[in-house]
């Protein structure tokens, strides 16, 4: 009973103390642990974010036997708590047997989960009292390459790593770490890899279209950008400045050198509207000319198509565009002849680059139409599929005489990204180098690799390269090789040599290319100038500078910049109508004629500096049974204007009824091509009838026959005169006039007879007798009554 009410009520004092001692033990190890929670949370976040390494330099980057490597950075307490004890640790782990390793190490190279390695410790450590929150400590470290404990040749995980106290922890802990690759090879390989490196030498596009009207045709630029990347500390200058010591095969862009060397000259630079300024940079591009005369003297010099045209936008989007493959064609064929005239040496122009050698087989098709049979490709596009455990040499045969040379994407991307920053720098030379090495141990058999960095490199780019490219010629693994010789280096058989299909193209790619309605635009463009260039009479003065803005508007620089590619081609378009339009007629307001034929003038004004042959004016009649231009419908004539003249070019018309007719005056090309505006105007006719011309044909016969009565009325008045005593009239004198020749003022009375009757008497119908009176008022016949007498001599007889 006492244990059932012990159970069921209140329990006992005693038993109340028991089960709390029990209830205490129980929970012992459950309070200790919550009682560890605070401490613990702090720890896992210093672990992973409370203090930052950046290692900032490493040399030598591959070390040899004899060594001492420097490794210097910073360390940055980023948590709220002071580390106490600090101390910066040199960390080398076991070798990475394969490159897909190096890659997954360089992914986790902060993480505290990763592999630390074994630490070298002794002196060869450097340590800080405390480092409070926010502040970044600089530290360097020597230690002999003997005492890292290096074994075979490899590579080697190698890490920096800071450790300390906190507040919260208070005992020694790794806050923070740095991982890398340290290539060892101590001796000389037994194989090497040949290893080609491009040293892109490519700019954005600078130049336009126009030129001054001068004799220099003064060009135009669209900025003074070029100005900048040349000038010393410049992307361009930088990448000349360390390419010169490097043993590269130089890729250029021809463009480039022709606006370096027209900016050696007098140039302008493209203002608002109309405007241009005067460039100043003269002696900035002869500078960078002369360094890069030097530089590639005695180098291989690969010259890619001018303006190095985007070929997977051409090949996607503008063979279906008329035209479009024979600017490529152009391209290539002005690309040595620039290289040559600029820098002096022969280029090779046997490559083709698409953009970052991503292929498929209409790239391929494109990119060998002018006449390239080597394409620059990527192992990230063509991939190996024969299941090789080795990366095979570059050049492979993929058909019809085409040779692939795939660059290794693990090297050629491995400087892409923002190398401002020292660290960031750091890592990617030594993760380059390590990559390299891991290559050449896969296999003793020797192959050809080469490297296709990114376009346009920065200057901090370039910079990294320049670092790892000398490290690596100076290494125990690798020898320099031009681009040529690996191009004709013997093909691995089991390499893959299956072009990817269309659909594998990546899609980022695909999304940064020129449109079809680009290539249209560039037709059309084309199309213009053709038609345009026919009738100058210096041809280059227009066909250059045109032709080669047309291969900048399919440059690879406008990938990602659509709005400013259509700029550009607008401009261009734009400019070459403004110069076809000087060529041009004058309008005309209408014309009247007044007869059954006539003299029409047209004028041609041509505003060109050149002159202009080659044209041929038509003029047409749109209602030819009523106005015929040369006896025809219409009527040609050829067509001379020099250079700031006008010319006006007349045509014979014949109207064959009265009214209104519309004209259409159209210059022409010697090929039938039609040329500017045509001009209409209304040429109004006023015909002369055949009754009416008969009217006033009569009206002057009847004149003439007047002024012949009126003569031989005189003649024999002074015959008659004669015969009556008066003697005859002097001869060769006109007889004197007559009172009626004073108009009809002349009234009868004393002195003044009055009118007379000029007519002769066979005329009058009746002889005149001295008694006879005059009668004024009777009015006088308009022809006379037929005479019976015979006709004196020469005298005309009406009937």
């Amino acid at each position: 009973m006492a244990e059932a009410a012990d159970f069921q009520g209140t329990p006992s004092p005693a038993r109340r103390w028991l089960r709390r001692t029990g209830a205490l033990l129980a929970g012992a190890p459950l309070l200790a642990g919550l009682m560890q929670l605070p401490a613990a949370a702090p720890a896992q976040a210093a672990g992973s974010n409370a203090v930052s390494v950046a290692l900032d330099s490493l040399s030598p980057s591959a070390p040899a036997d004899g060594d001492t490597l420097t490794v210097s950075g910073t360390v940055t307490n980023n948590g709220k708590q002071a580390v106490t004890d600090a101390h910066v640790d040199l960390r080398v782990g076991s070798p990475l047997s394969t490159r897909s390793a190096i890659d997954a190490a360089a992914r986790n190279s902060d993480e505290l989960q990763s592999g630390l390695g074994t630490e070298i410790g002794g002196k060869y450590t450097e340590d800080f009292d405390s480092l409070a929150p926010g502040i970044a400590e600089h530290f360097s470290i020597s230690v002999p390459v003997d005492k890292l404990d290096l074994g075979q040749d490899g590579v080697y995980p190698f890490g920096v790593s800071l450790s300390g106290k906190t507040s919260a922890q208070q005992w020694d802990q790794v806050l923070g770490i740095q991982q890398t690759f340290l290539p060892w090879q101590s001796s000389e390989a037994d194989t090497k890899t040949r290893t080609t490196y491009l040293w892109p030498l490519i700019s954005t596009v600078h130049m336009t279209a126009k030129t001054g009207a001068g004799e220099l045709q003064t060009p135009v630029f669209l900025n003074d950008d070029l100005a900048k990347e040349i000038s010393p500390g410049g992307r361009l200058a930088q990448m000349l400045a360390l390419g010169k010591d490097l043993d590269v095969t130089w890729v250029v862009d021809p463009d480039l050198l022709a606006s370096v060397d027209a900016m050696t000259r007098s140039y302008r630079l493209q203002g608002a509207g109309d405007t241009t300024t005067a460039g100043t940079h003269q002696a900035v591009a002869k500078q960078f000319l002369a360094d890069l005369q030097n530089a590639v003297a005695d180098k291989e010099v690969v010259a890619l198509p001018f303006a190095d045209p985007d070929l997977a936008s051409l090949a996607h989007n503008g063979t279906t565009v008329t035209g479009s493959l024979s600017h490529l064609k152009d391209a290539t064929d002005v690309a040595a002849t620039t290289v040559e005239t600029v820098l002096h040496v022969t280029p090779n122009t046997d490559f083709a680059w698409p953009v970052n050698g991503a292929v498929d087989p209409s790239i391929i098709k494109v990119a060998t139409s002018a006449g390239a049979d080597k394409v620059i490709a990527r192992s990230d596009s063509l991939q190996e599929t024969g299941g090789l455990s080795y990366t095979p040499s570059a050049a492979r045969p993929i058909g019809g005489g085409t040779t692939a040379v795939v660059a290794d994407a693990r090297l050629s991307t491995a400087f892409d990204g923002d190398l401002t920053q020292a660290d960031a720098a750091t890592l990617a030379i030594q993760r380059f180098l390590a990559q390299s090495l891991a290559l050449n141990t896969q296999t003793d058999k020797q192959r050809s690799i080469v490297v296709a960095p990114q376009r346009t490199p920065s200057a901090s780019q370039a910079q990294a390269m320049a670092t790892a490219i000398t490290a690596l010629q100076n290494s125990n693994w690798s020898q320099p090789q031009d681009l040529t010789a690996a191009a004709k280096d013997k093909p691995d058989p089991g390499a893959t040599t299956r072009i990817p299909s269309s659909s594998a193209y990546p899609a980022a790619l695909r999304r940064q290319e020129l449109p079809r309605t680009a290539f249209e635009q560039i037709a059309r463009t084309q199309d213009k100038l053709d038609n345009f260039q026919v009738i100058l009479s210096n041809q280059s003065r227009v066909v250059t500078p045109f032709g080669r803005a047309i291969n900048r508007e399919m440059a690879t620089s406008w990938r990602g910049d659509g709005t400013e590619a259509d700029g550009f081609r607008t401009g261009v378009e734009s400019w070459l109508d403004d110069l076809i339009g000087q060529v041009k007629l004058i309008d005309k307001s209408e014309t009247k004629l007044s007869g059954r034929s006539a003299t029409i003038p047209v004028t041609v004004q041509n505003n060109l500096v050149q002159g202009v042959d080659h044209l041929v004016l038509r003029l047409t009649s749109t209602m030819p049974t009523r106005l015929e231009i040369g006896g025809k419908p219409y009527y040609e004539q050829r067509v001379d204007v020099s250079g700031g003249h006008s010319q006006s070019v007349k045509f014979s018309t014949s109207a064959n009824a009265n009214g209104r007719v519309e004209v259409t005056a159209q210059l022409y090309t010697e090929d039938g091509q039609e040329y500017g505006t045509p001009v209409r105007f209304d040429v109004k006719v006023t015909e002369v009838t055949p009754t009416v011309m008969l009217v006033i044909g009569g009206g002057v016969l009847l004149l003439v026959l007047a002024g012949f009565r009126m003569y031989t009325h005189r003649k024999r008045t002074a015959a008659r005169q004669a015969e009556d005593g008066d003697g005859p009239a002097p001869a060769g004198e006109d007889t004197p006039d007559t009172p009626e020749d004073e108009g009809p003022e002349n009234t009868a009375g004393p002195g003044n007879p009055g009118p007379r009757d000029d007519r002769l008497p066979e005329e009058s119908g009746h002889r005149a007798g001295a008694d006879d009176p005059e009668q004024p008022s009777d009015p006088t016949p308009d022809t006379a009554p037929e005479s019976t007498d015979p006709s004196g001599t020469g005298e005309r007889v009406d009937r």
